[in-house]
């Protein structure tokens, strides 16, 4: 058996939450249960933040509940972005939370109205709640802008690192390595990563990669060199934060599995299914633009799936 890199979809809350148009809840099922058949373990589906700040996602609730209705074998995943949304998300029933605090404090101040420190506070206080739940459930924070930031500019692999360790102090456990933007290049997440797991060791588990400057592959083919066995992706690579100016789409799901499965990992993703998938997010969102280089190609006929 070759070794397993887990991948996480984010399409569902990453790649709608600054589409222009809406897609309709049935539609973002379909979707989403195309995903789970094309064998994706992990899938975010949603985001609990307020309707009127990212109205793409206002039906995140029921679609956490129409998913788990499904008894899923694929893991439910949400975002929320303080206590209150940690515990909607709870309440709702996911078998993880996803939570962005940011490197950079301009993205932090734009994003979610508080400086790092804050964050890291706040951080302290949903992990002491999740303590005392019956049903402790992941929490995984992504430090957003760790390679750099449209508002901030530079940011430092000191700065990353110091957000990773008072994370870890204030109690969690899984940090994702988020290049919110997409300014990283592979020497720098080589270095970042290093770095990160010298002071804080596996907390730091996986990347969230974004595709901006063409190199979304690249620094996860650099971040698997490291150790890293754990990923974020988008179908069709849409996505973006619309609090970071300039952010574009995520690394592309199908690209991504196609490159770790023809290098022999394993990831138990079916890419004739992820085009089907890609066919009914197609027709859920028209209107928007559909990446990947591997669906312009085909897949290749020297393609062996590894085993």
């Amino acid at each position: 058996m070759s070794e397993f890199v887990s991948i996480c979809e984010v399409g569902p809350r990453d790649g709608l939450q600054i589409a222009k148009t809406r897609m309709t809840t049935d539609d973002k099922m379909a979707w989403i249960l195309s995903l789970a058949a094309a064998g994706i373990p992990e899938i975010e589906v949603g985001s609990f933040v307020p309707p009127r700040v990212i109205p793409q996602l206002s039906d995140t609730a029921e679609i956490v509940s129409r998913s788990m209705a499904t008894n899923p074998a694929w893991v439910v995943q949400a975002l929320a972005p303080n206590l209150r949304g940690a515990q909607n998300a709870y309440n709702a029933g996911v078998h993880k939370i996803s939570m962005p605090i940011s490197v950079s404090e301009g993205h932090s101040k734009a994003n979610l109205n508080r400086t790092p420190a804050d964050s890291i506070a706040m951080m302290r206080d949903v992990m002491a709640w999740m303590k005392e739940q019956d049903r402790p459930v992941p929490v995984i924070v992504g430090a957003s802008t760790a390679f750099g930031c449209s508002i901030d500019g530079v940011v430092t692999t000191k700065q990353a690192v110091a957000l990773c360790k008072g994370l870890v102090d204030a109690g969690v456990e899984h940090i994702m390595l988020a290049d919110t933007v997409g300014y990283a290049h592979p020497a720098q997440v080589r270095e970042v990563v290093r770095a990160a797991r010298s002071e804080i060791g596996p907390a730091v588990y996986g990347l969230h990669l974004h595709d901006t400057c063409g190199l979304g592959i690249a620094n996860a083919l650099a971040g698997l060199e490291e150790g890293i066995r754990a990923f974020d992706s988008c179908l069709a690579g849409l996505g973006g934060c619309p609090y970071a100016p300039g952010a574009s789409g995520n690394v592309v799901t199908e690209d991504l599995v196609f490159m770790l499965e023809s290098m022999g990992f394993t990831t138990g993703i079916d890419i004739p299914k992820l085009f089907e998938a890609r066919a009914i997010l197609h027709a859920g969102l028209p209107g928007e633009q559909l990446n990947g280089q591997l669906p312009k190609a085909g897949i290749p006929p020297t393609f062996r799936k590894a085993a």
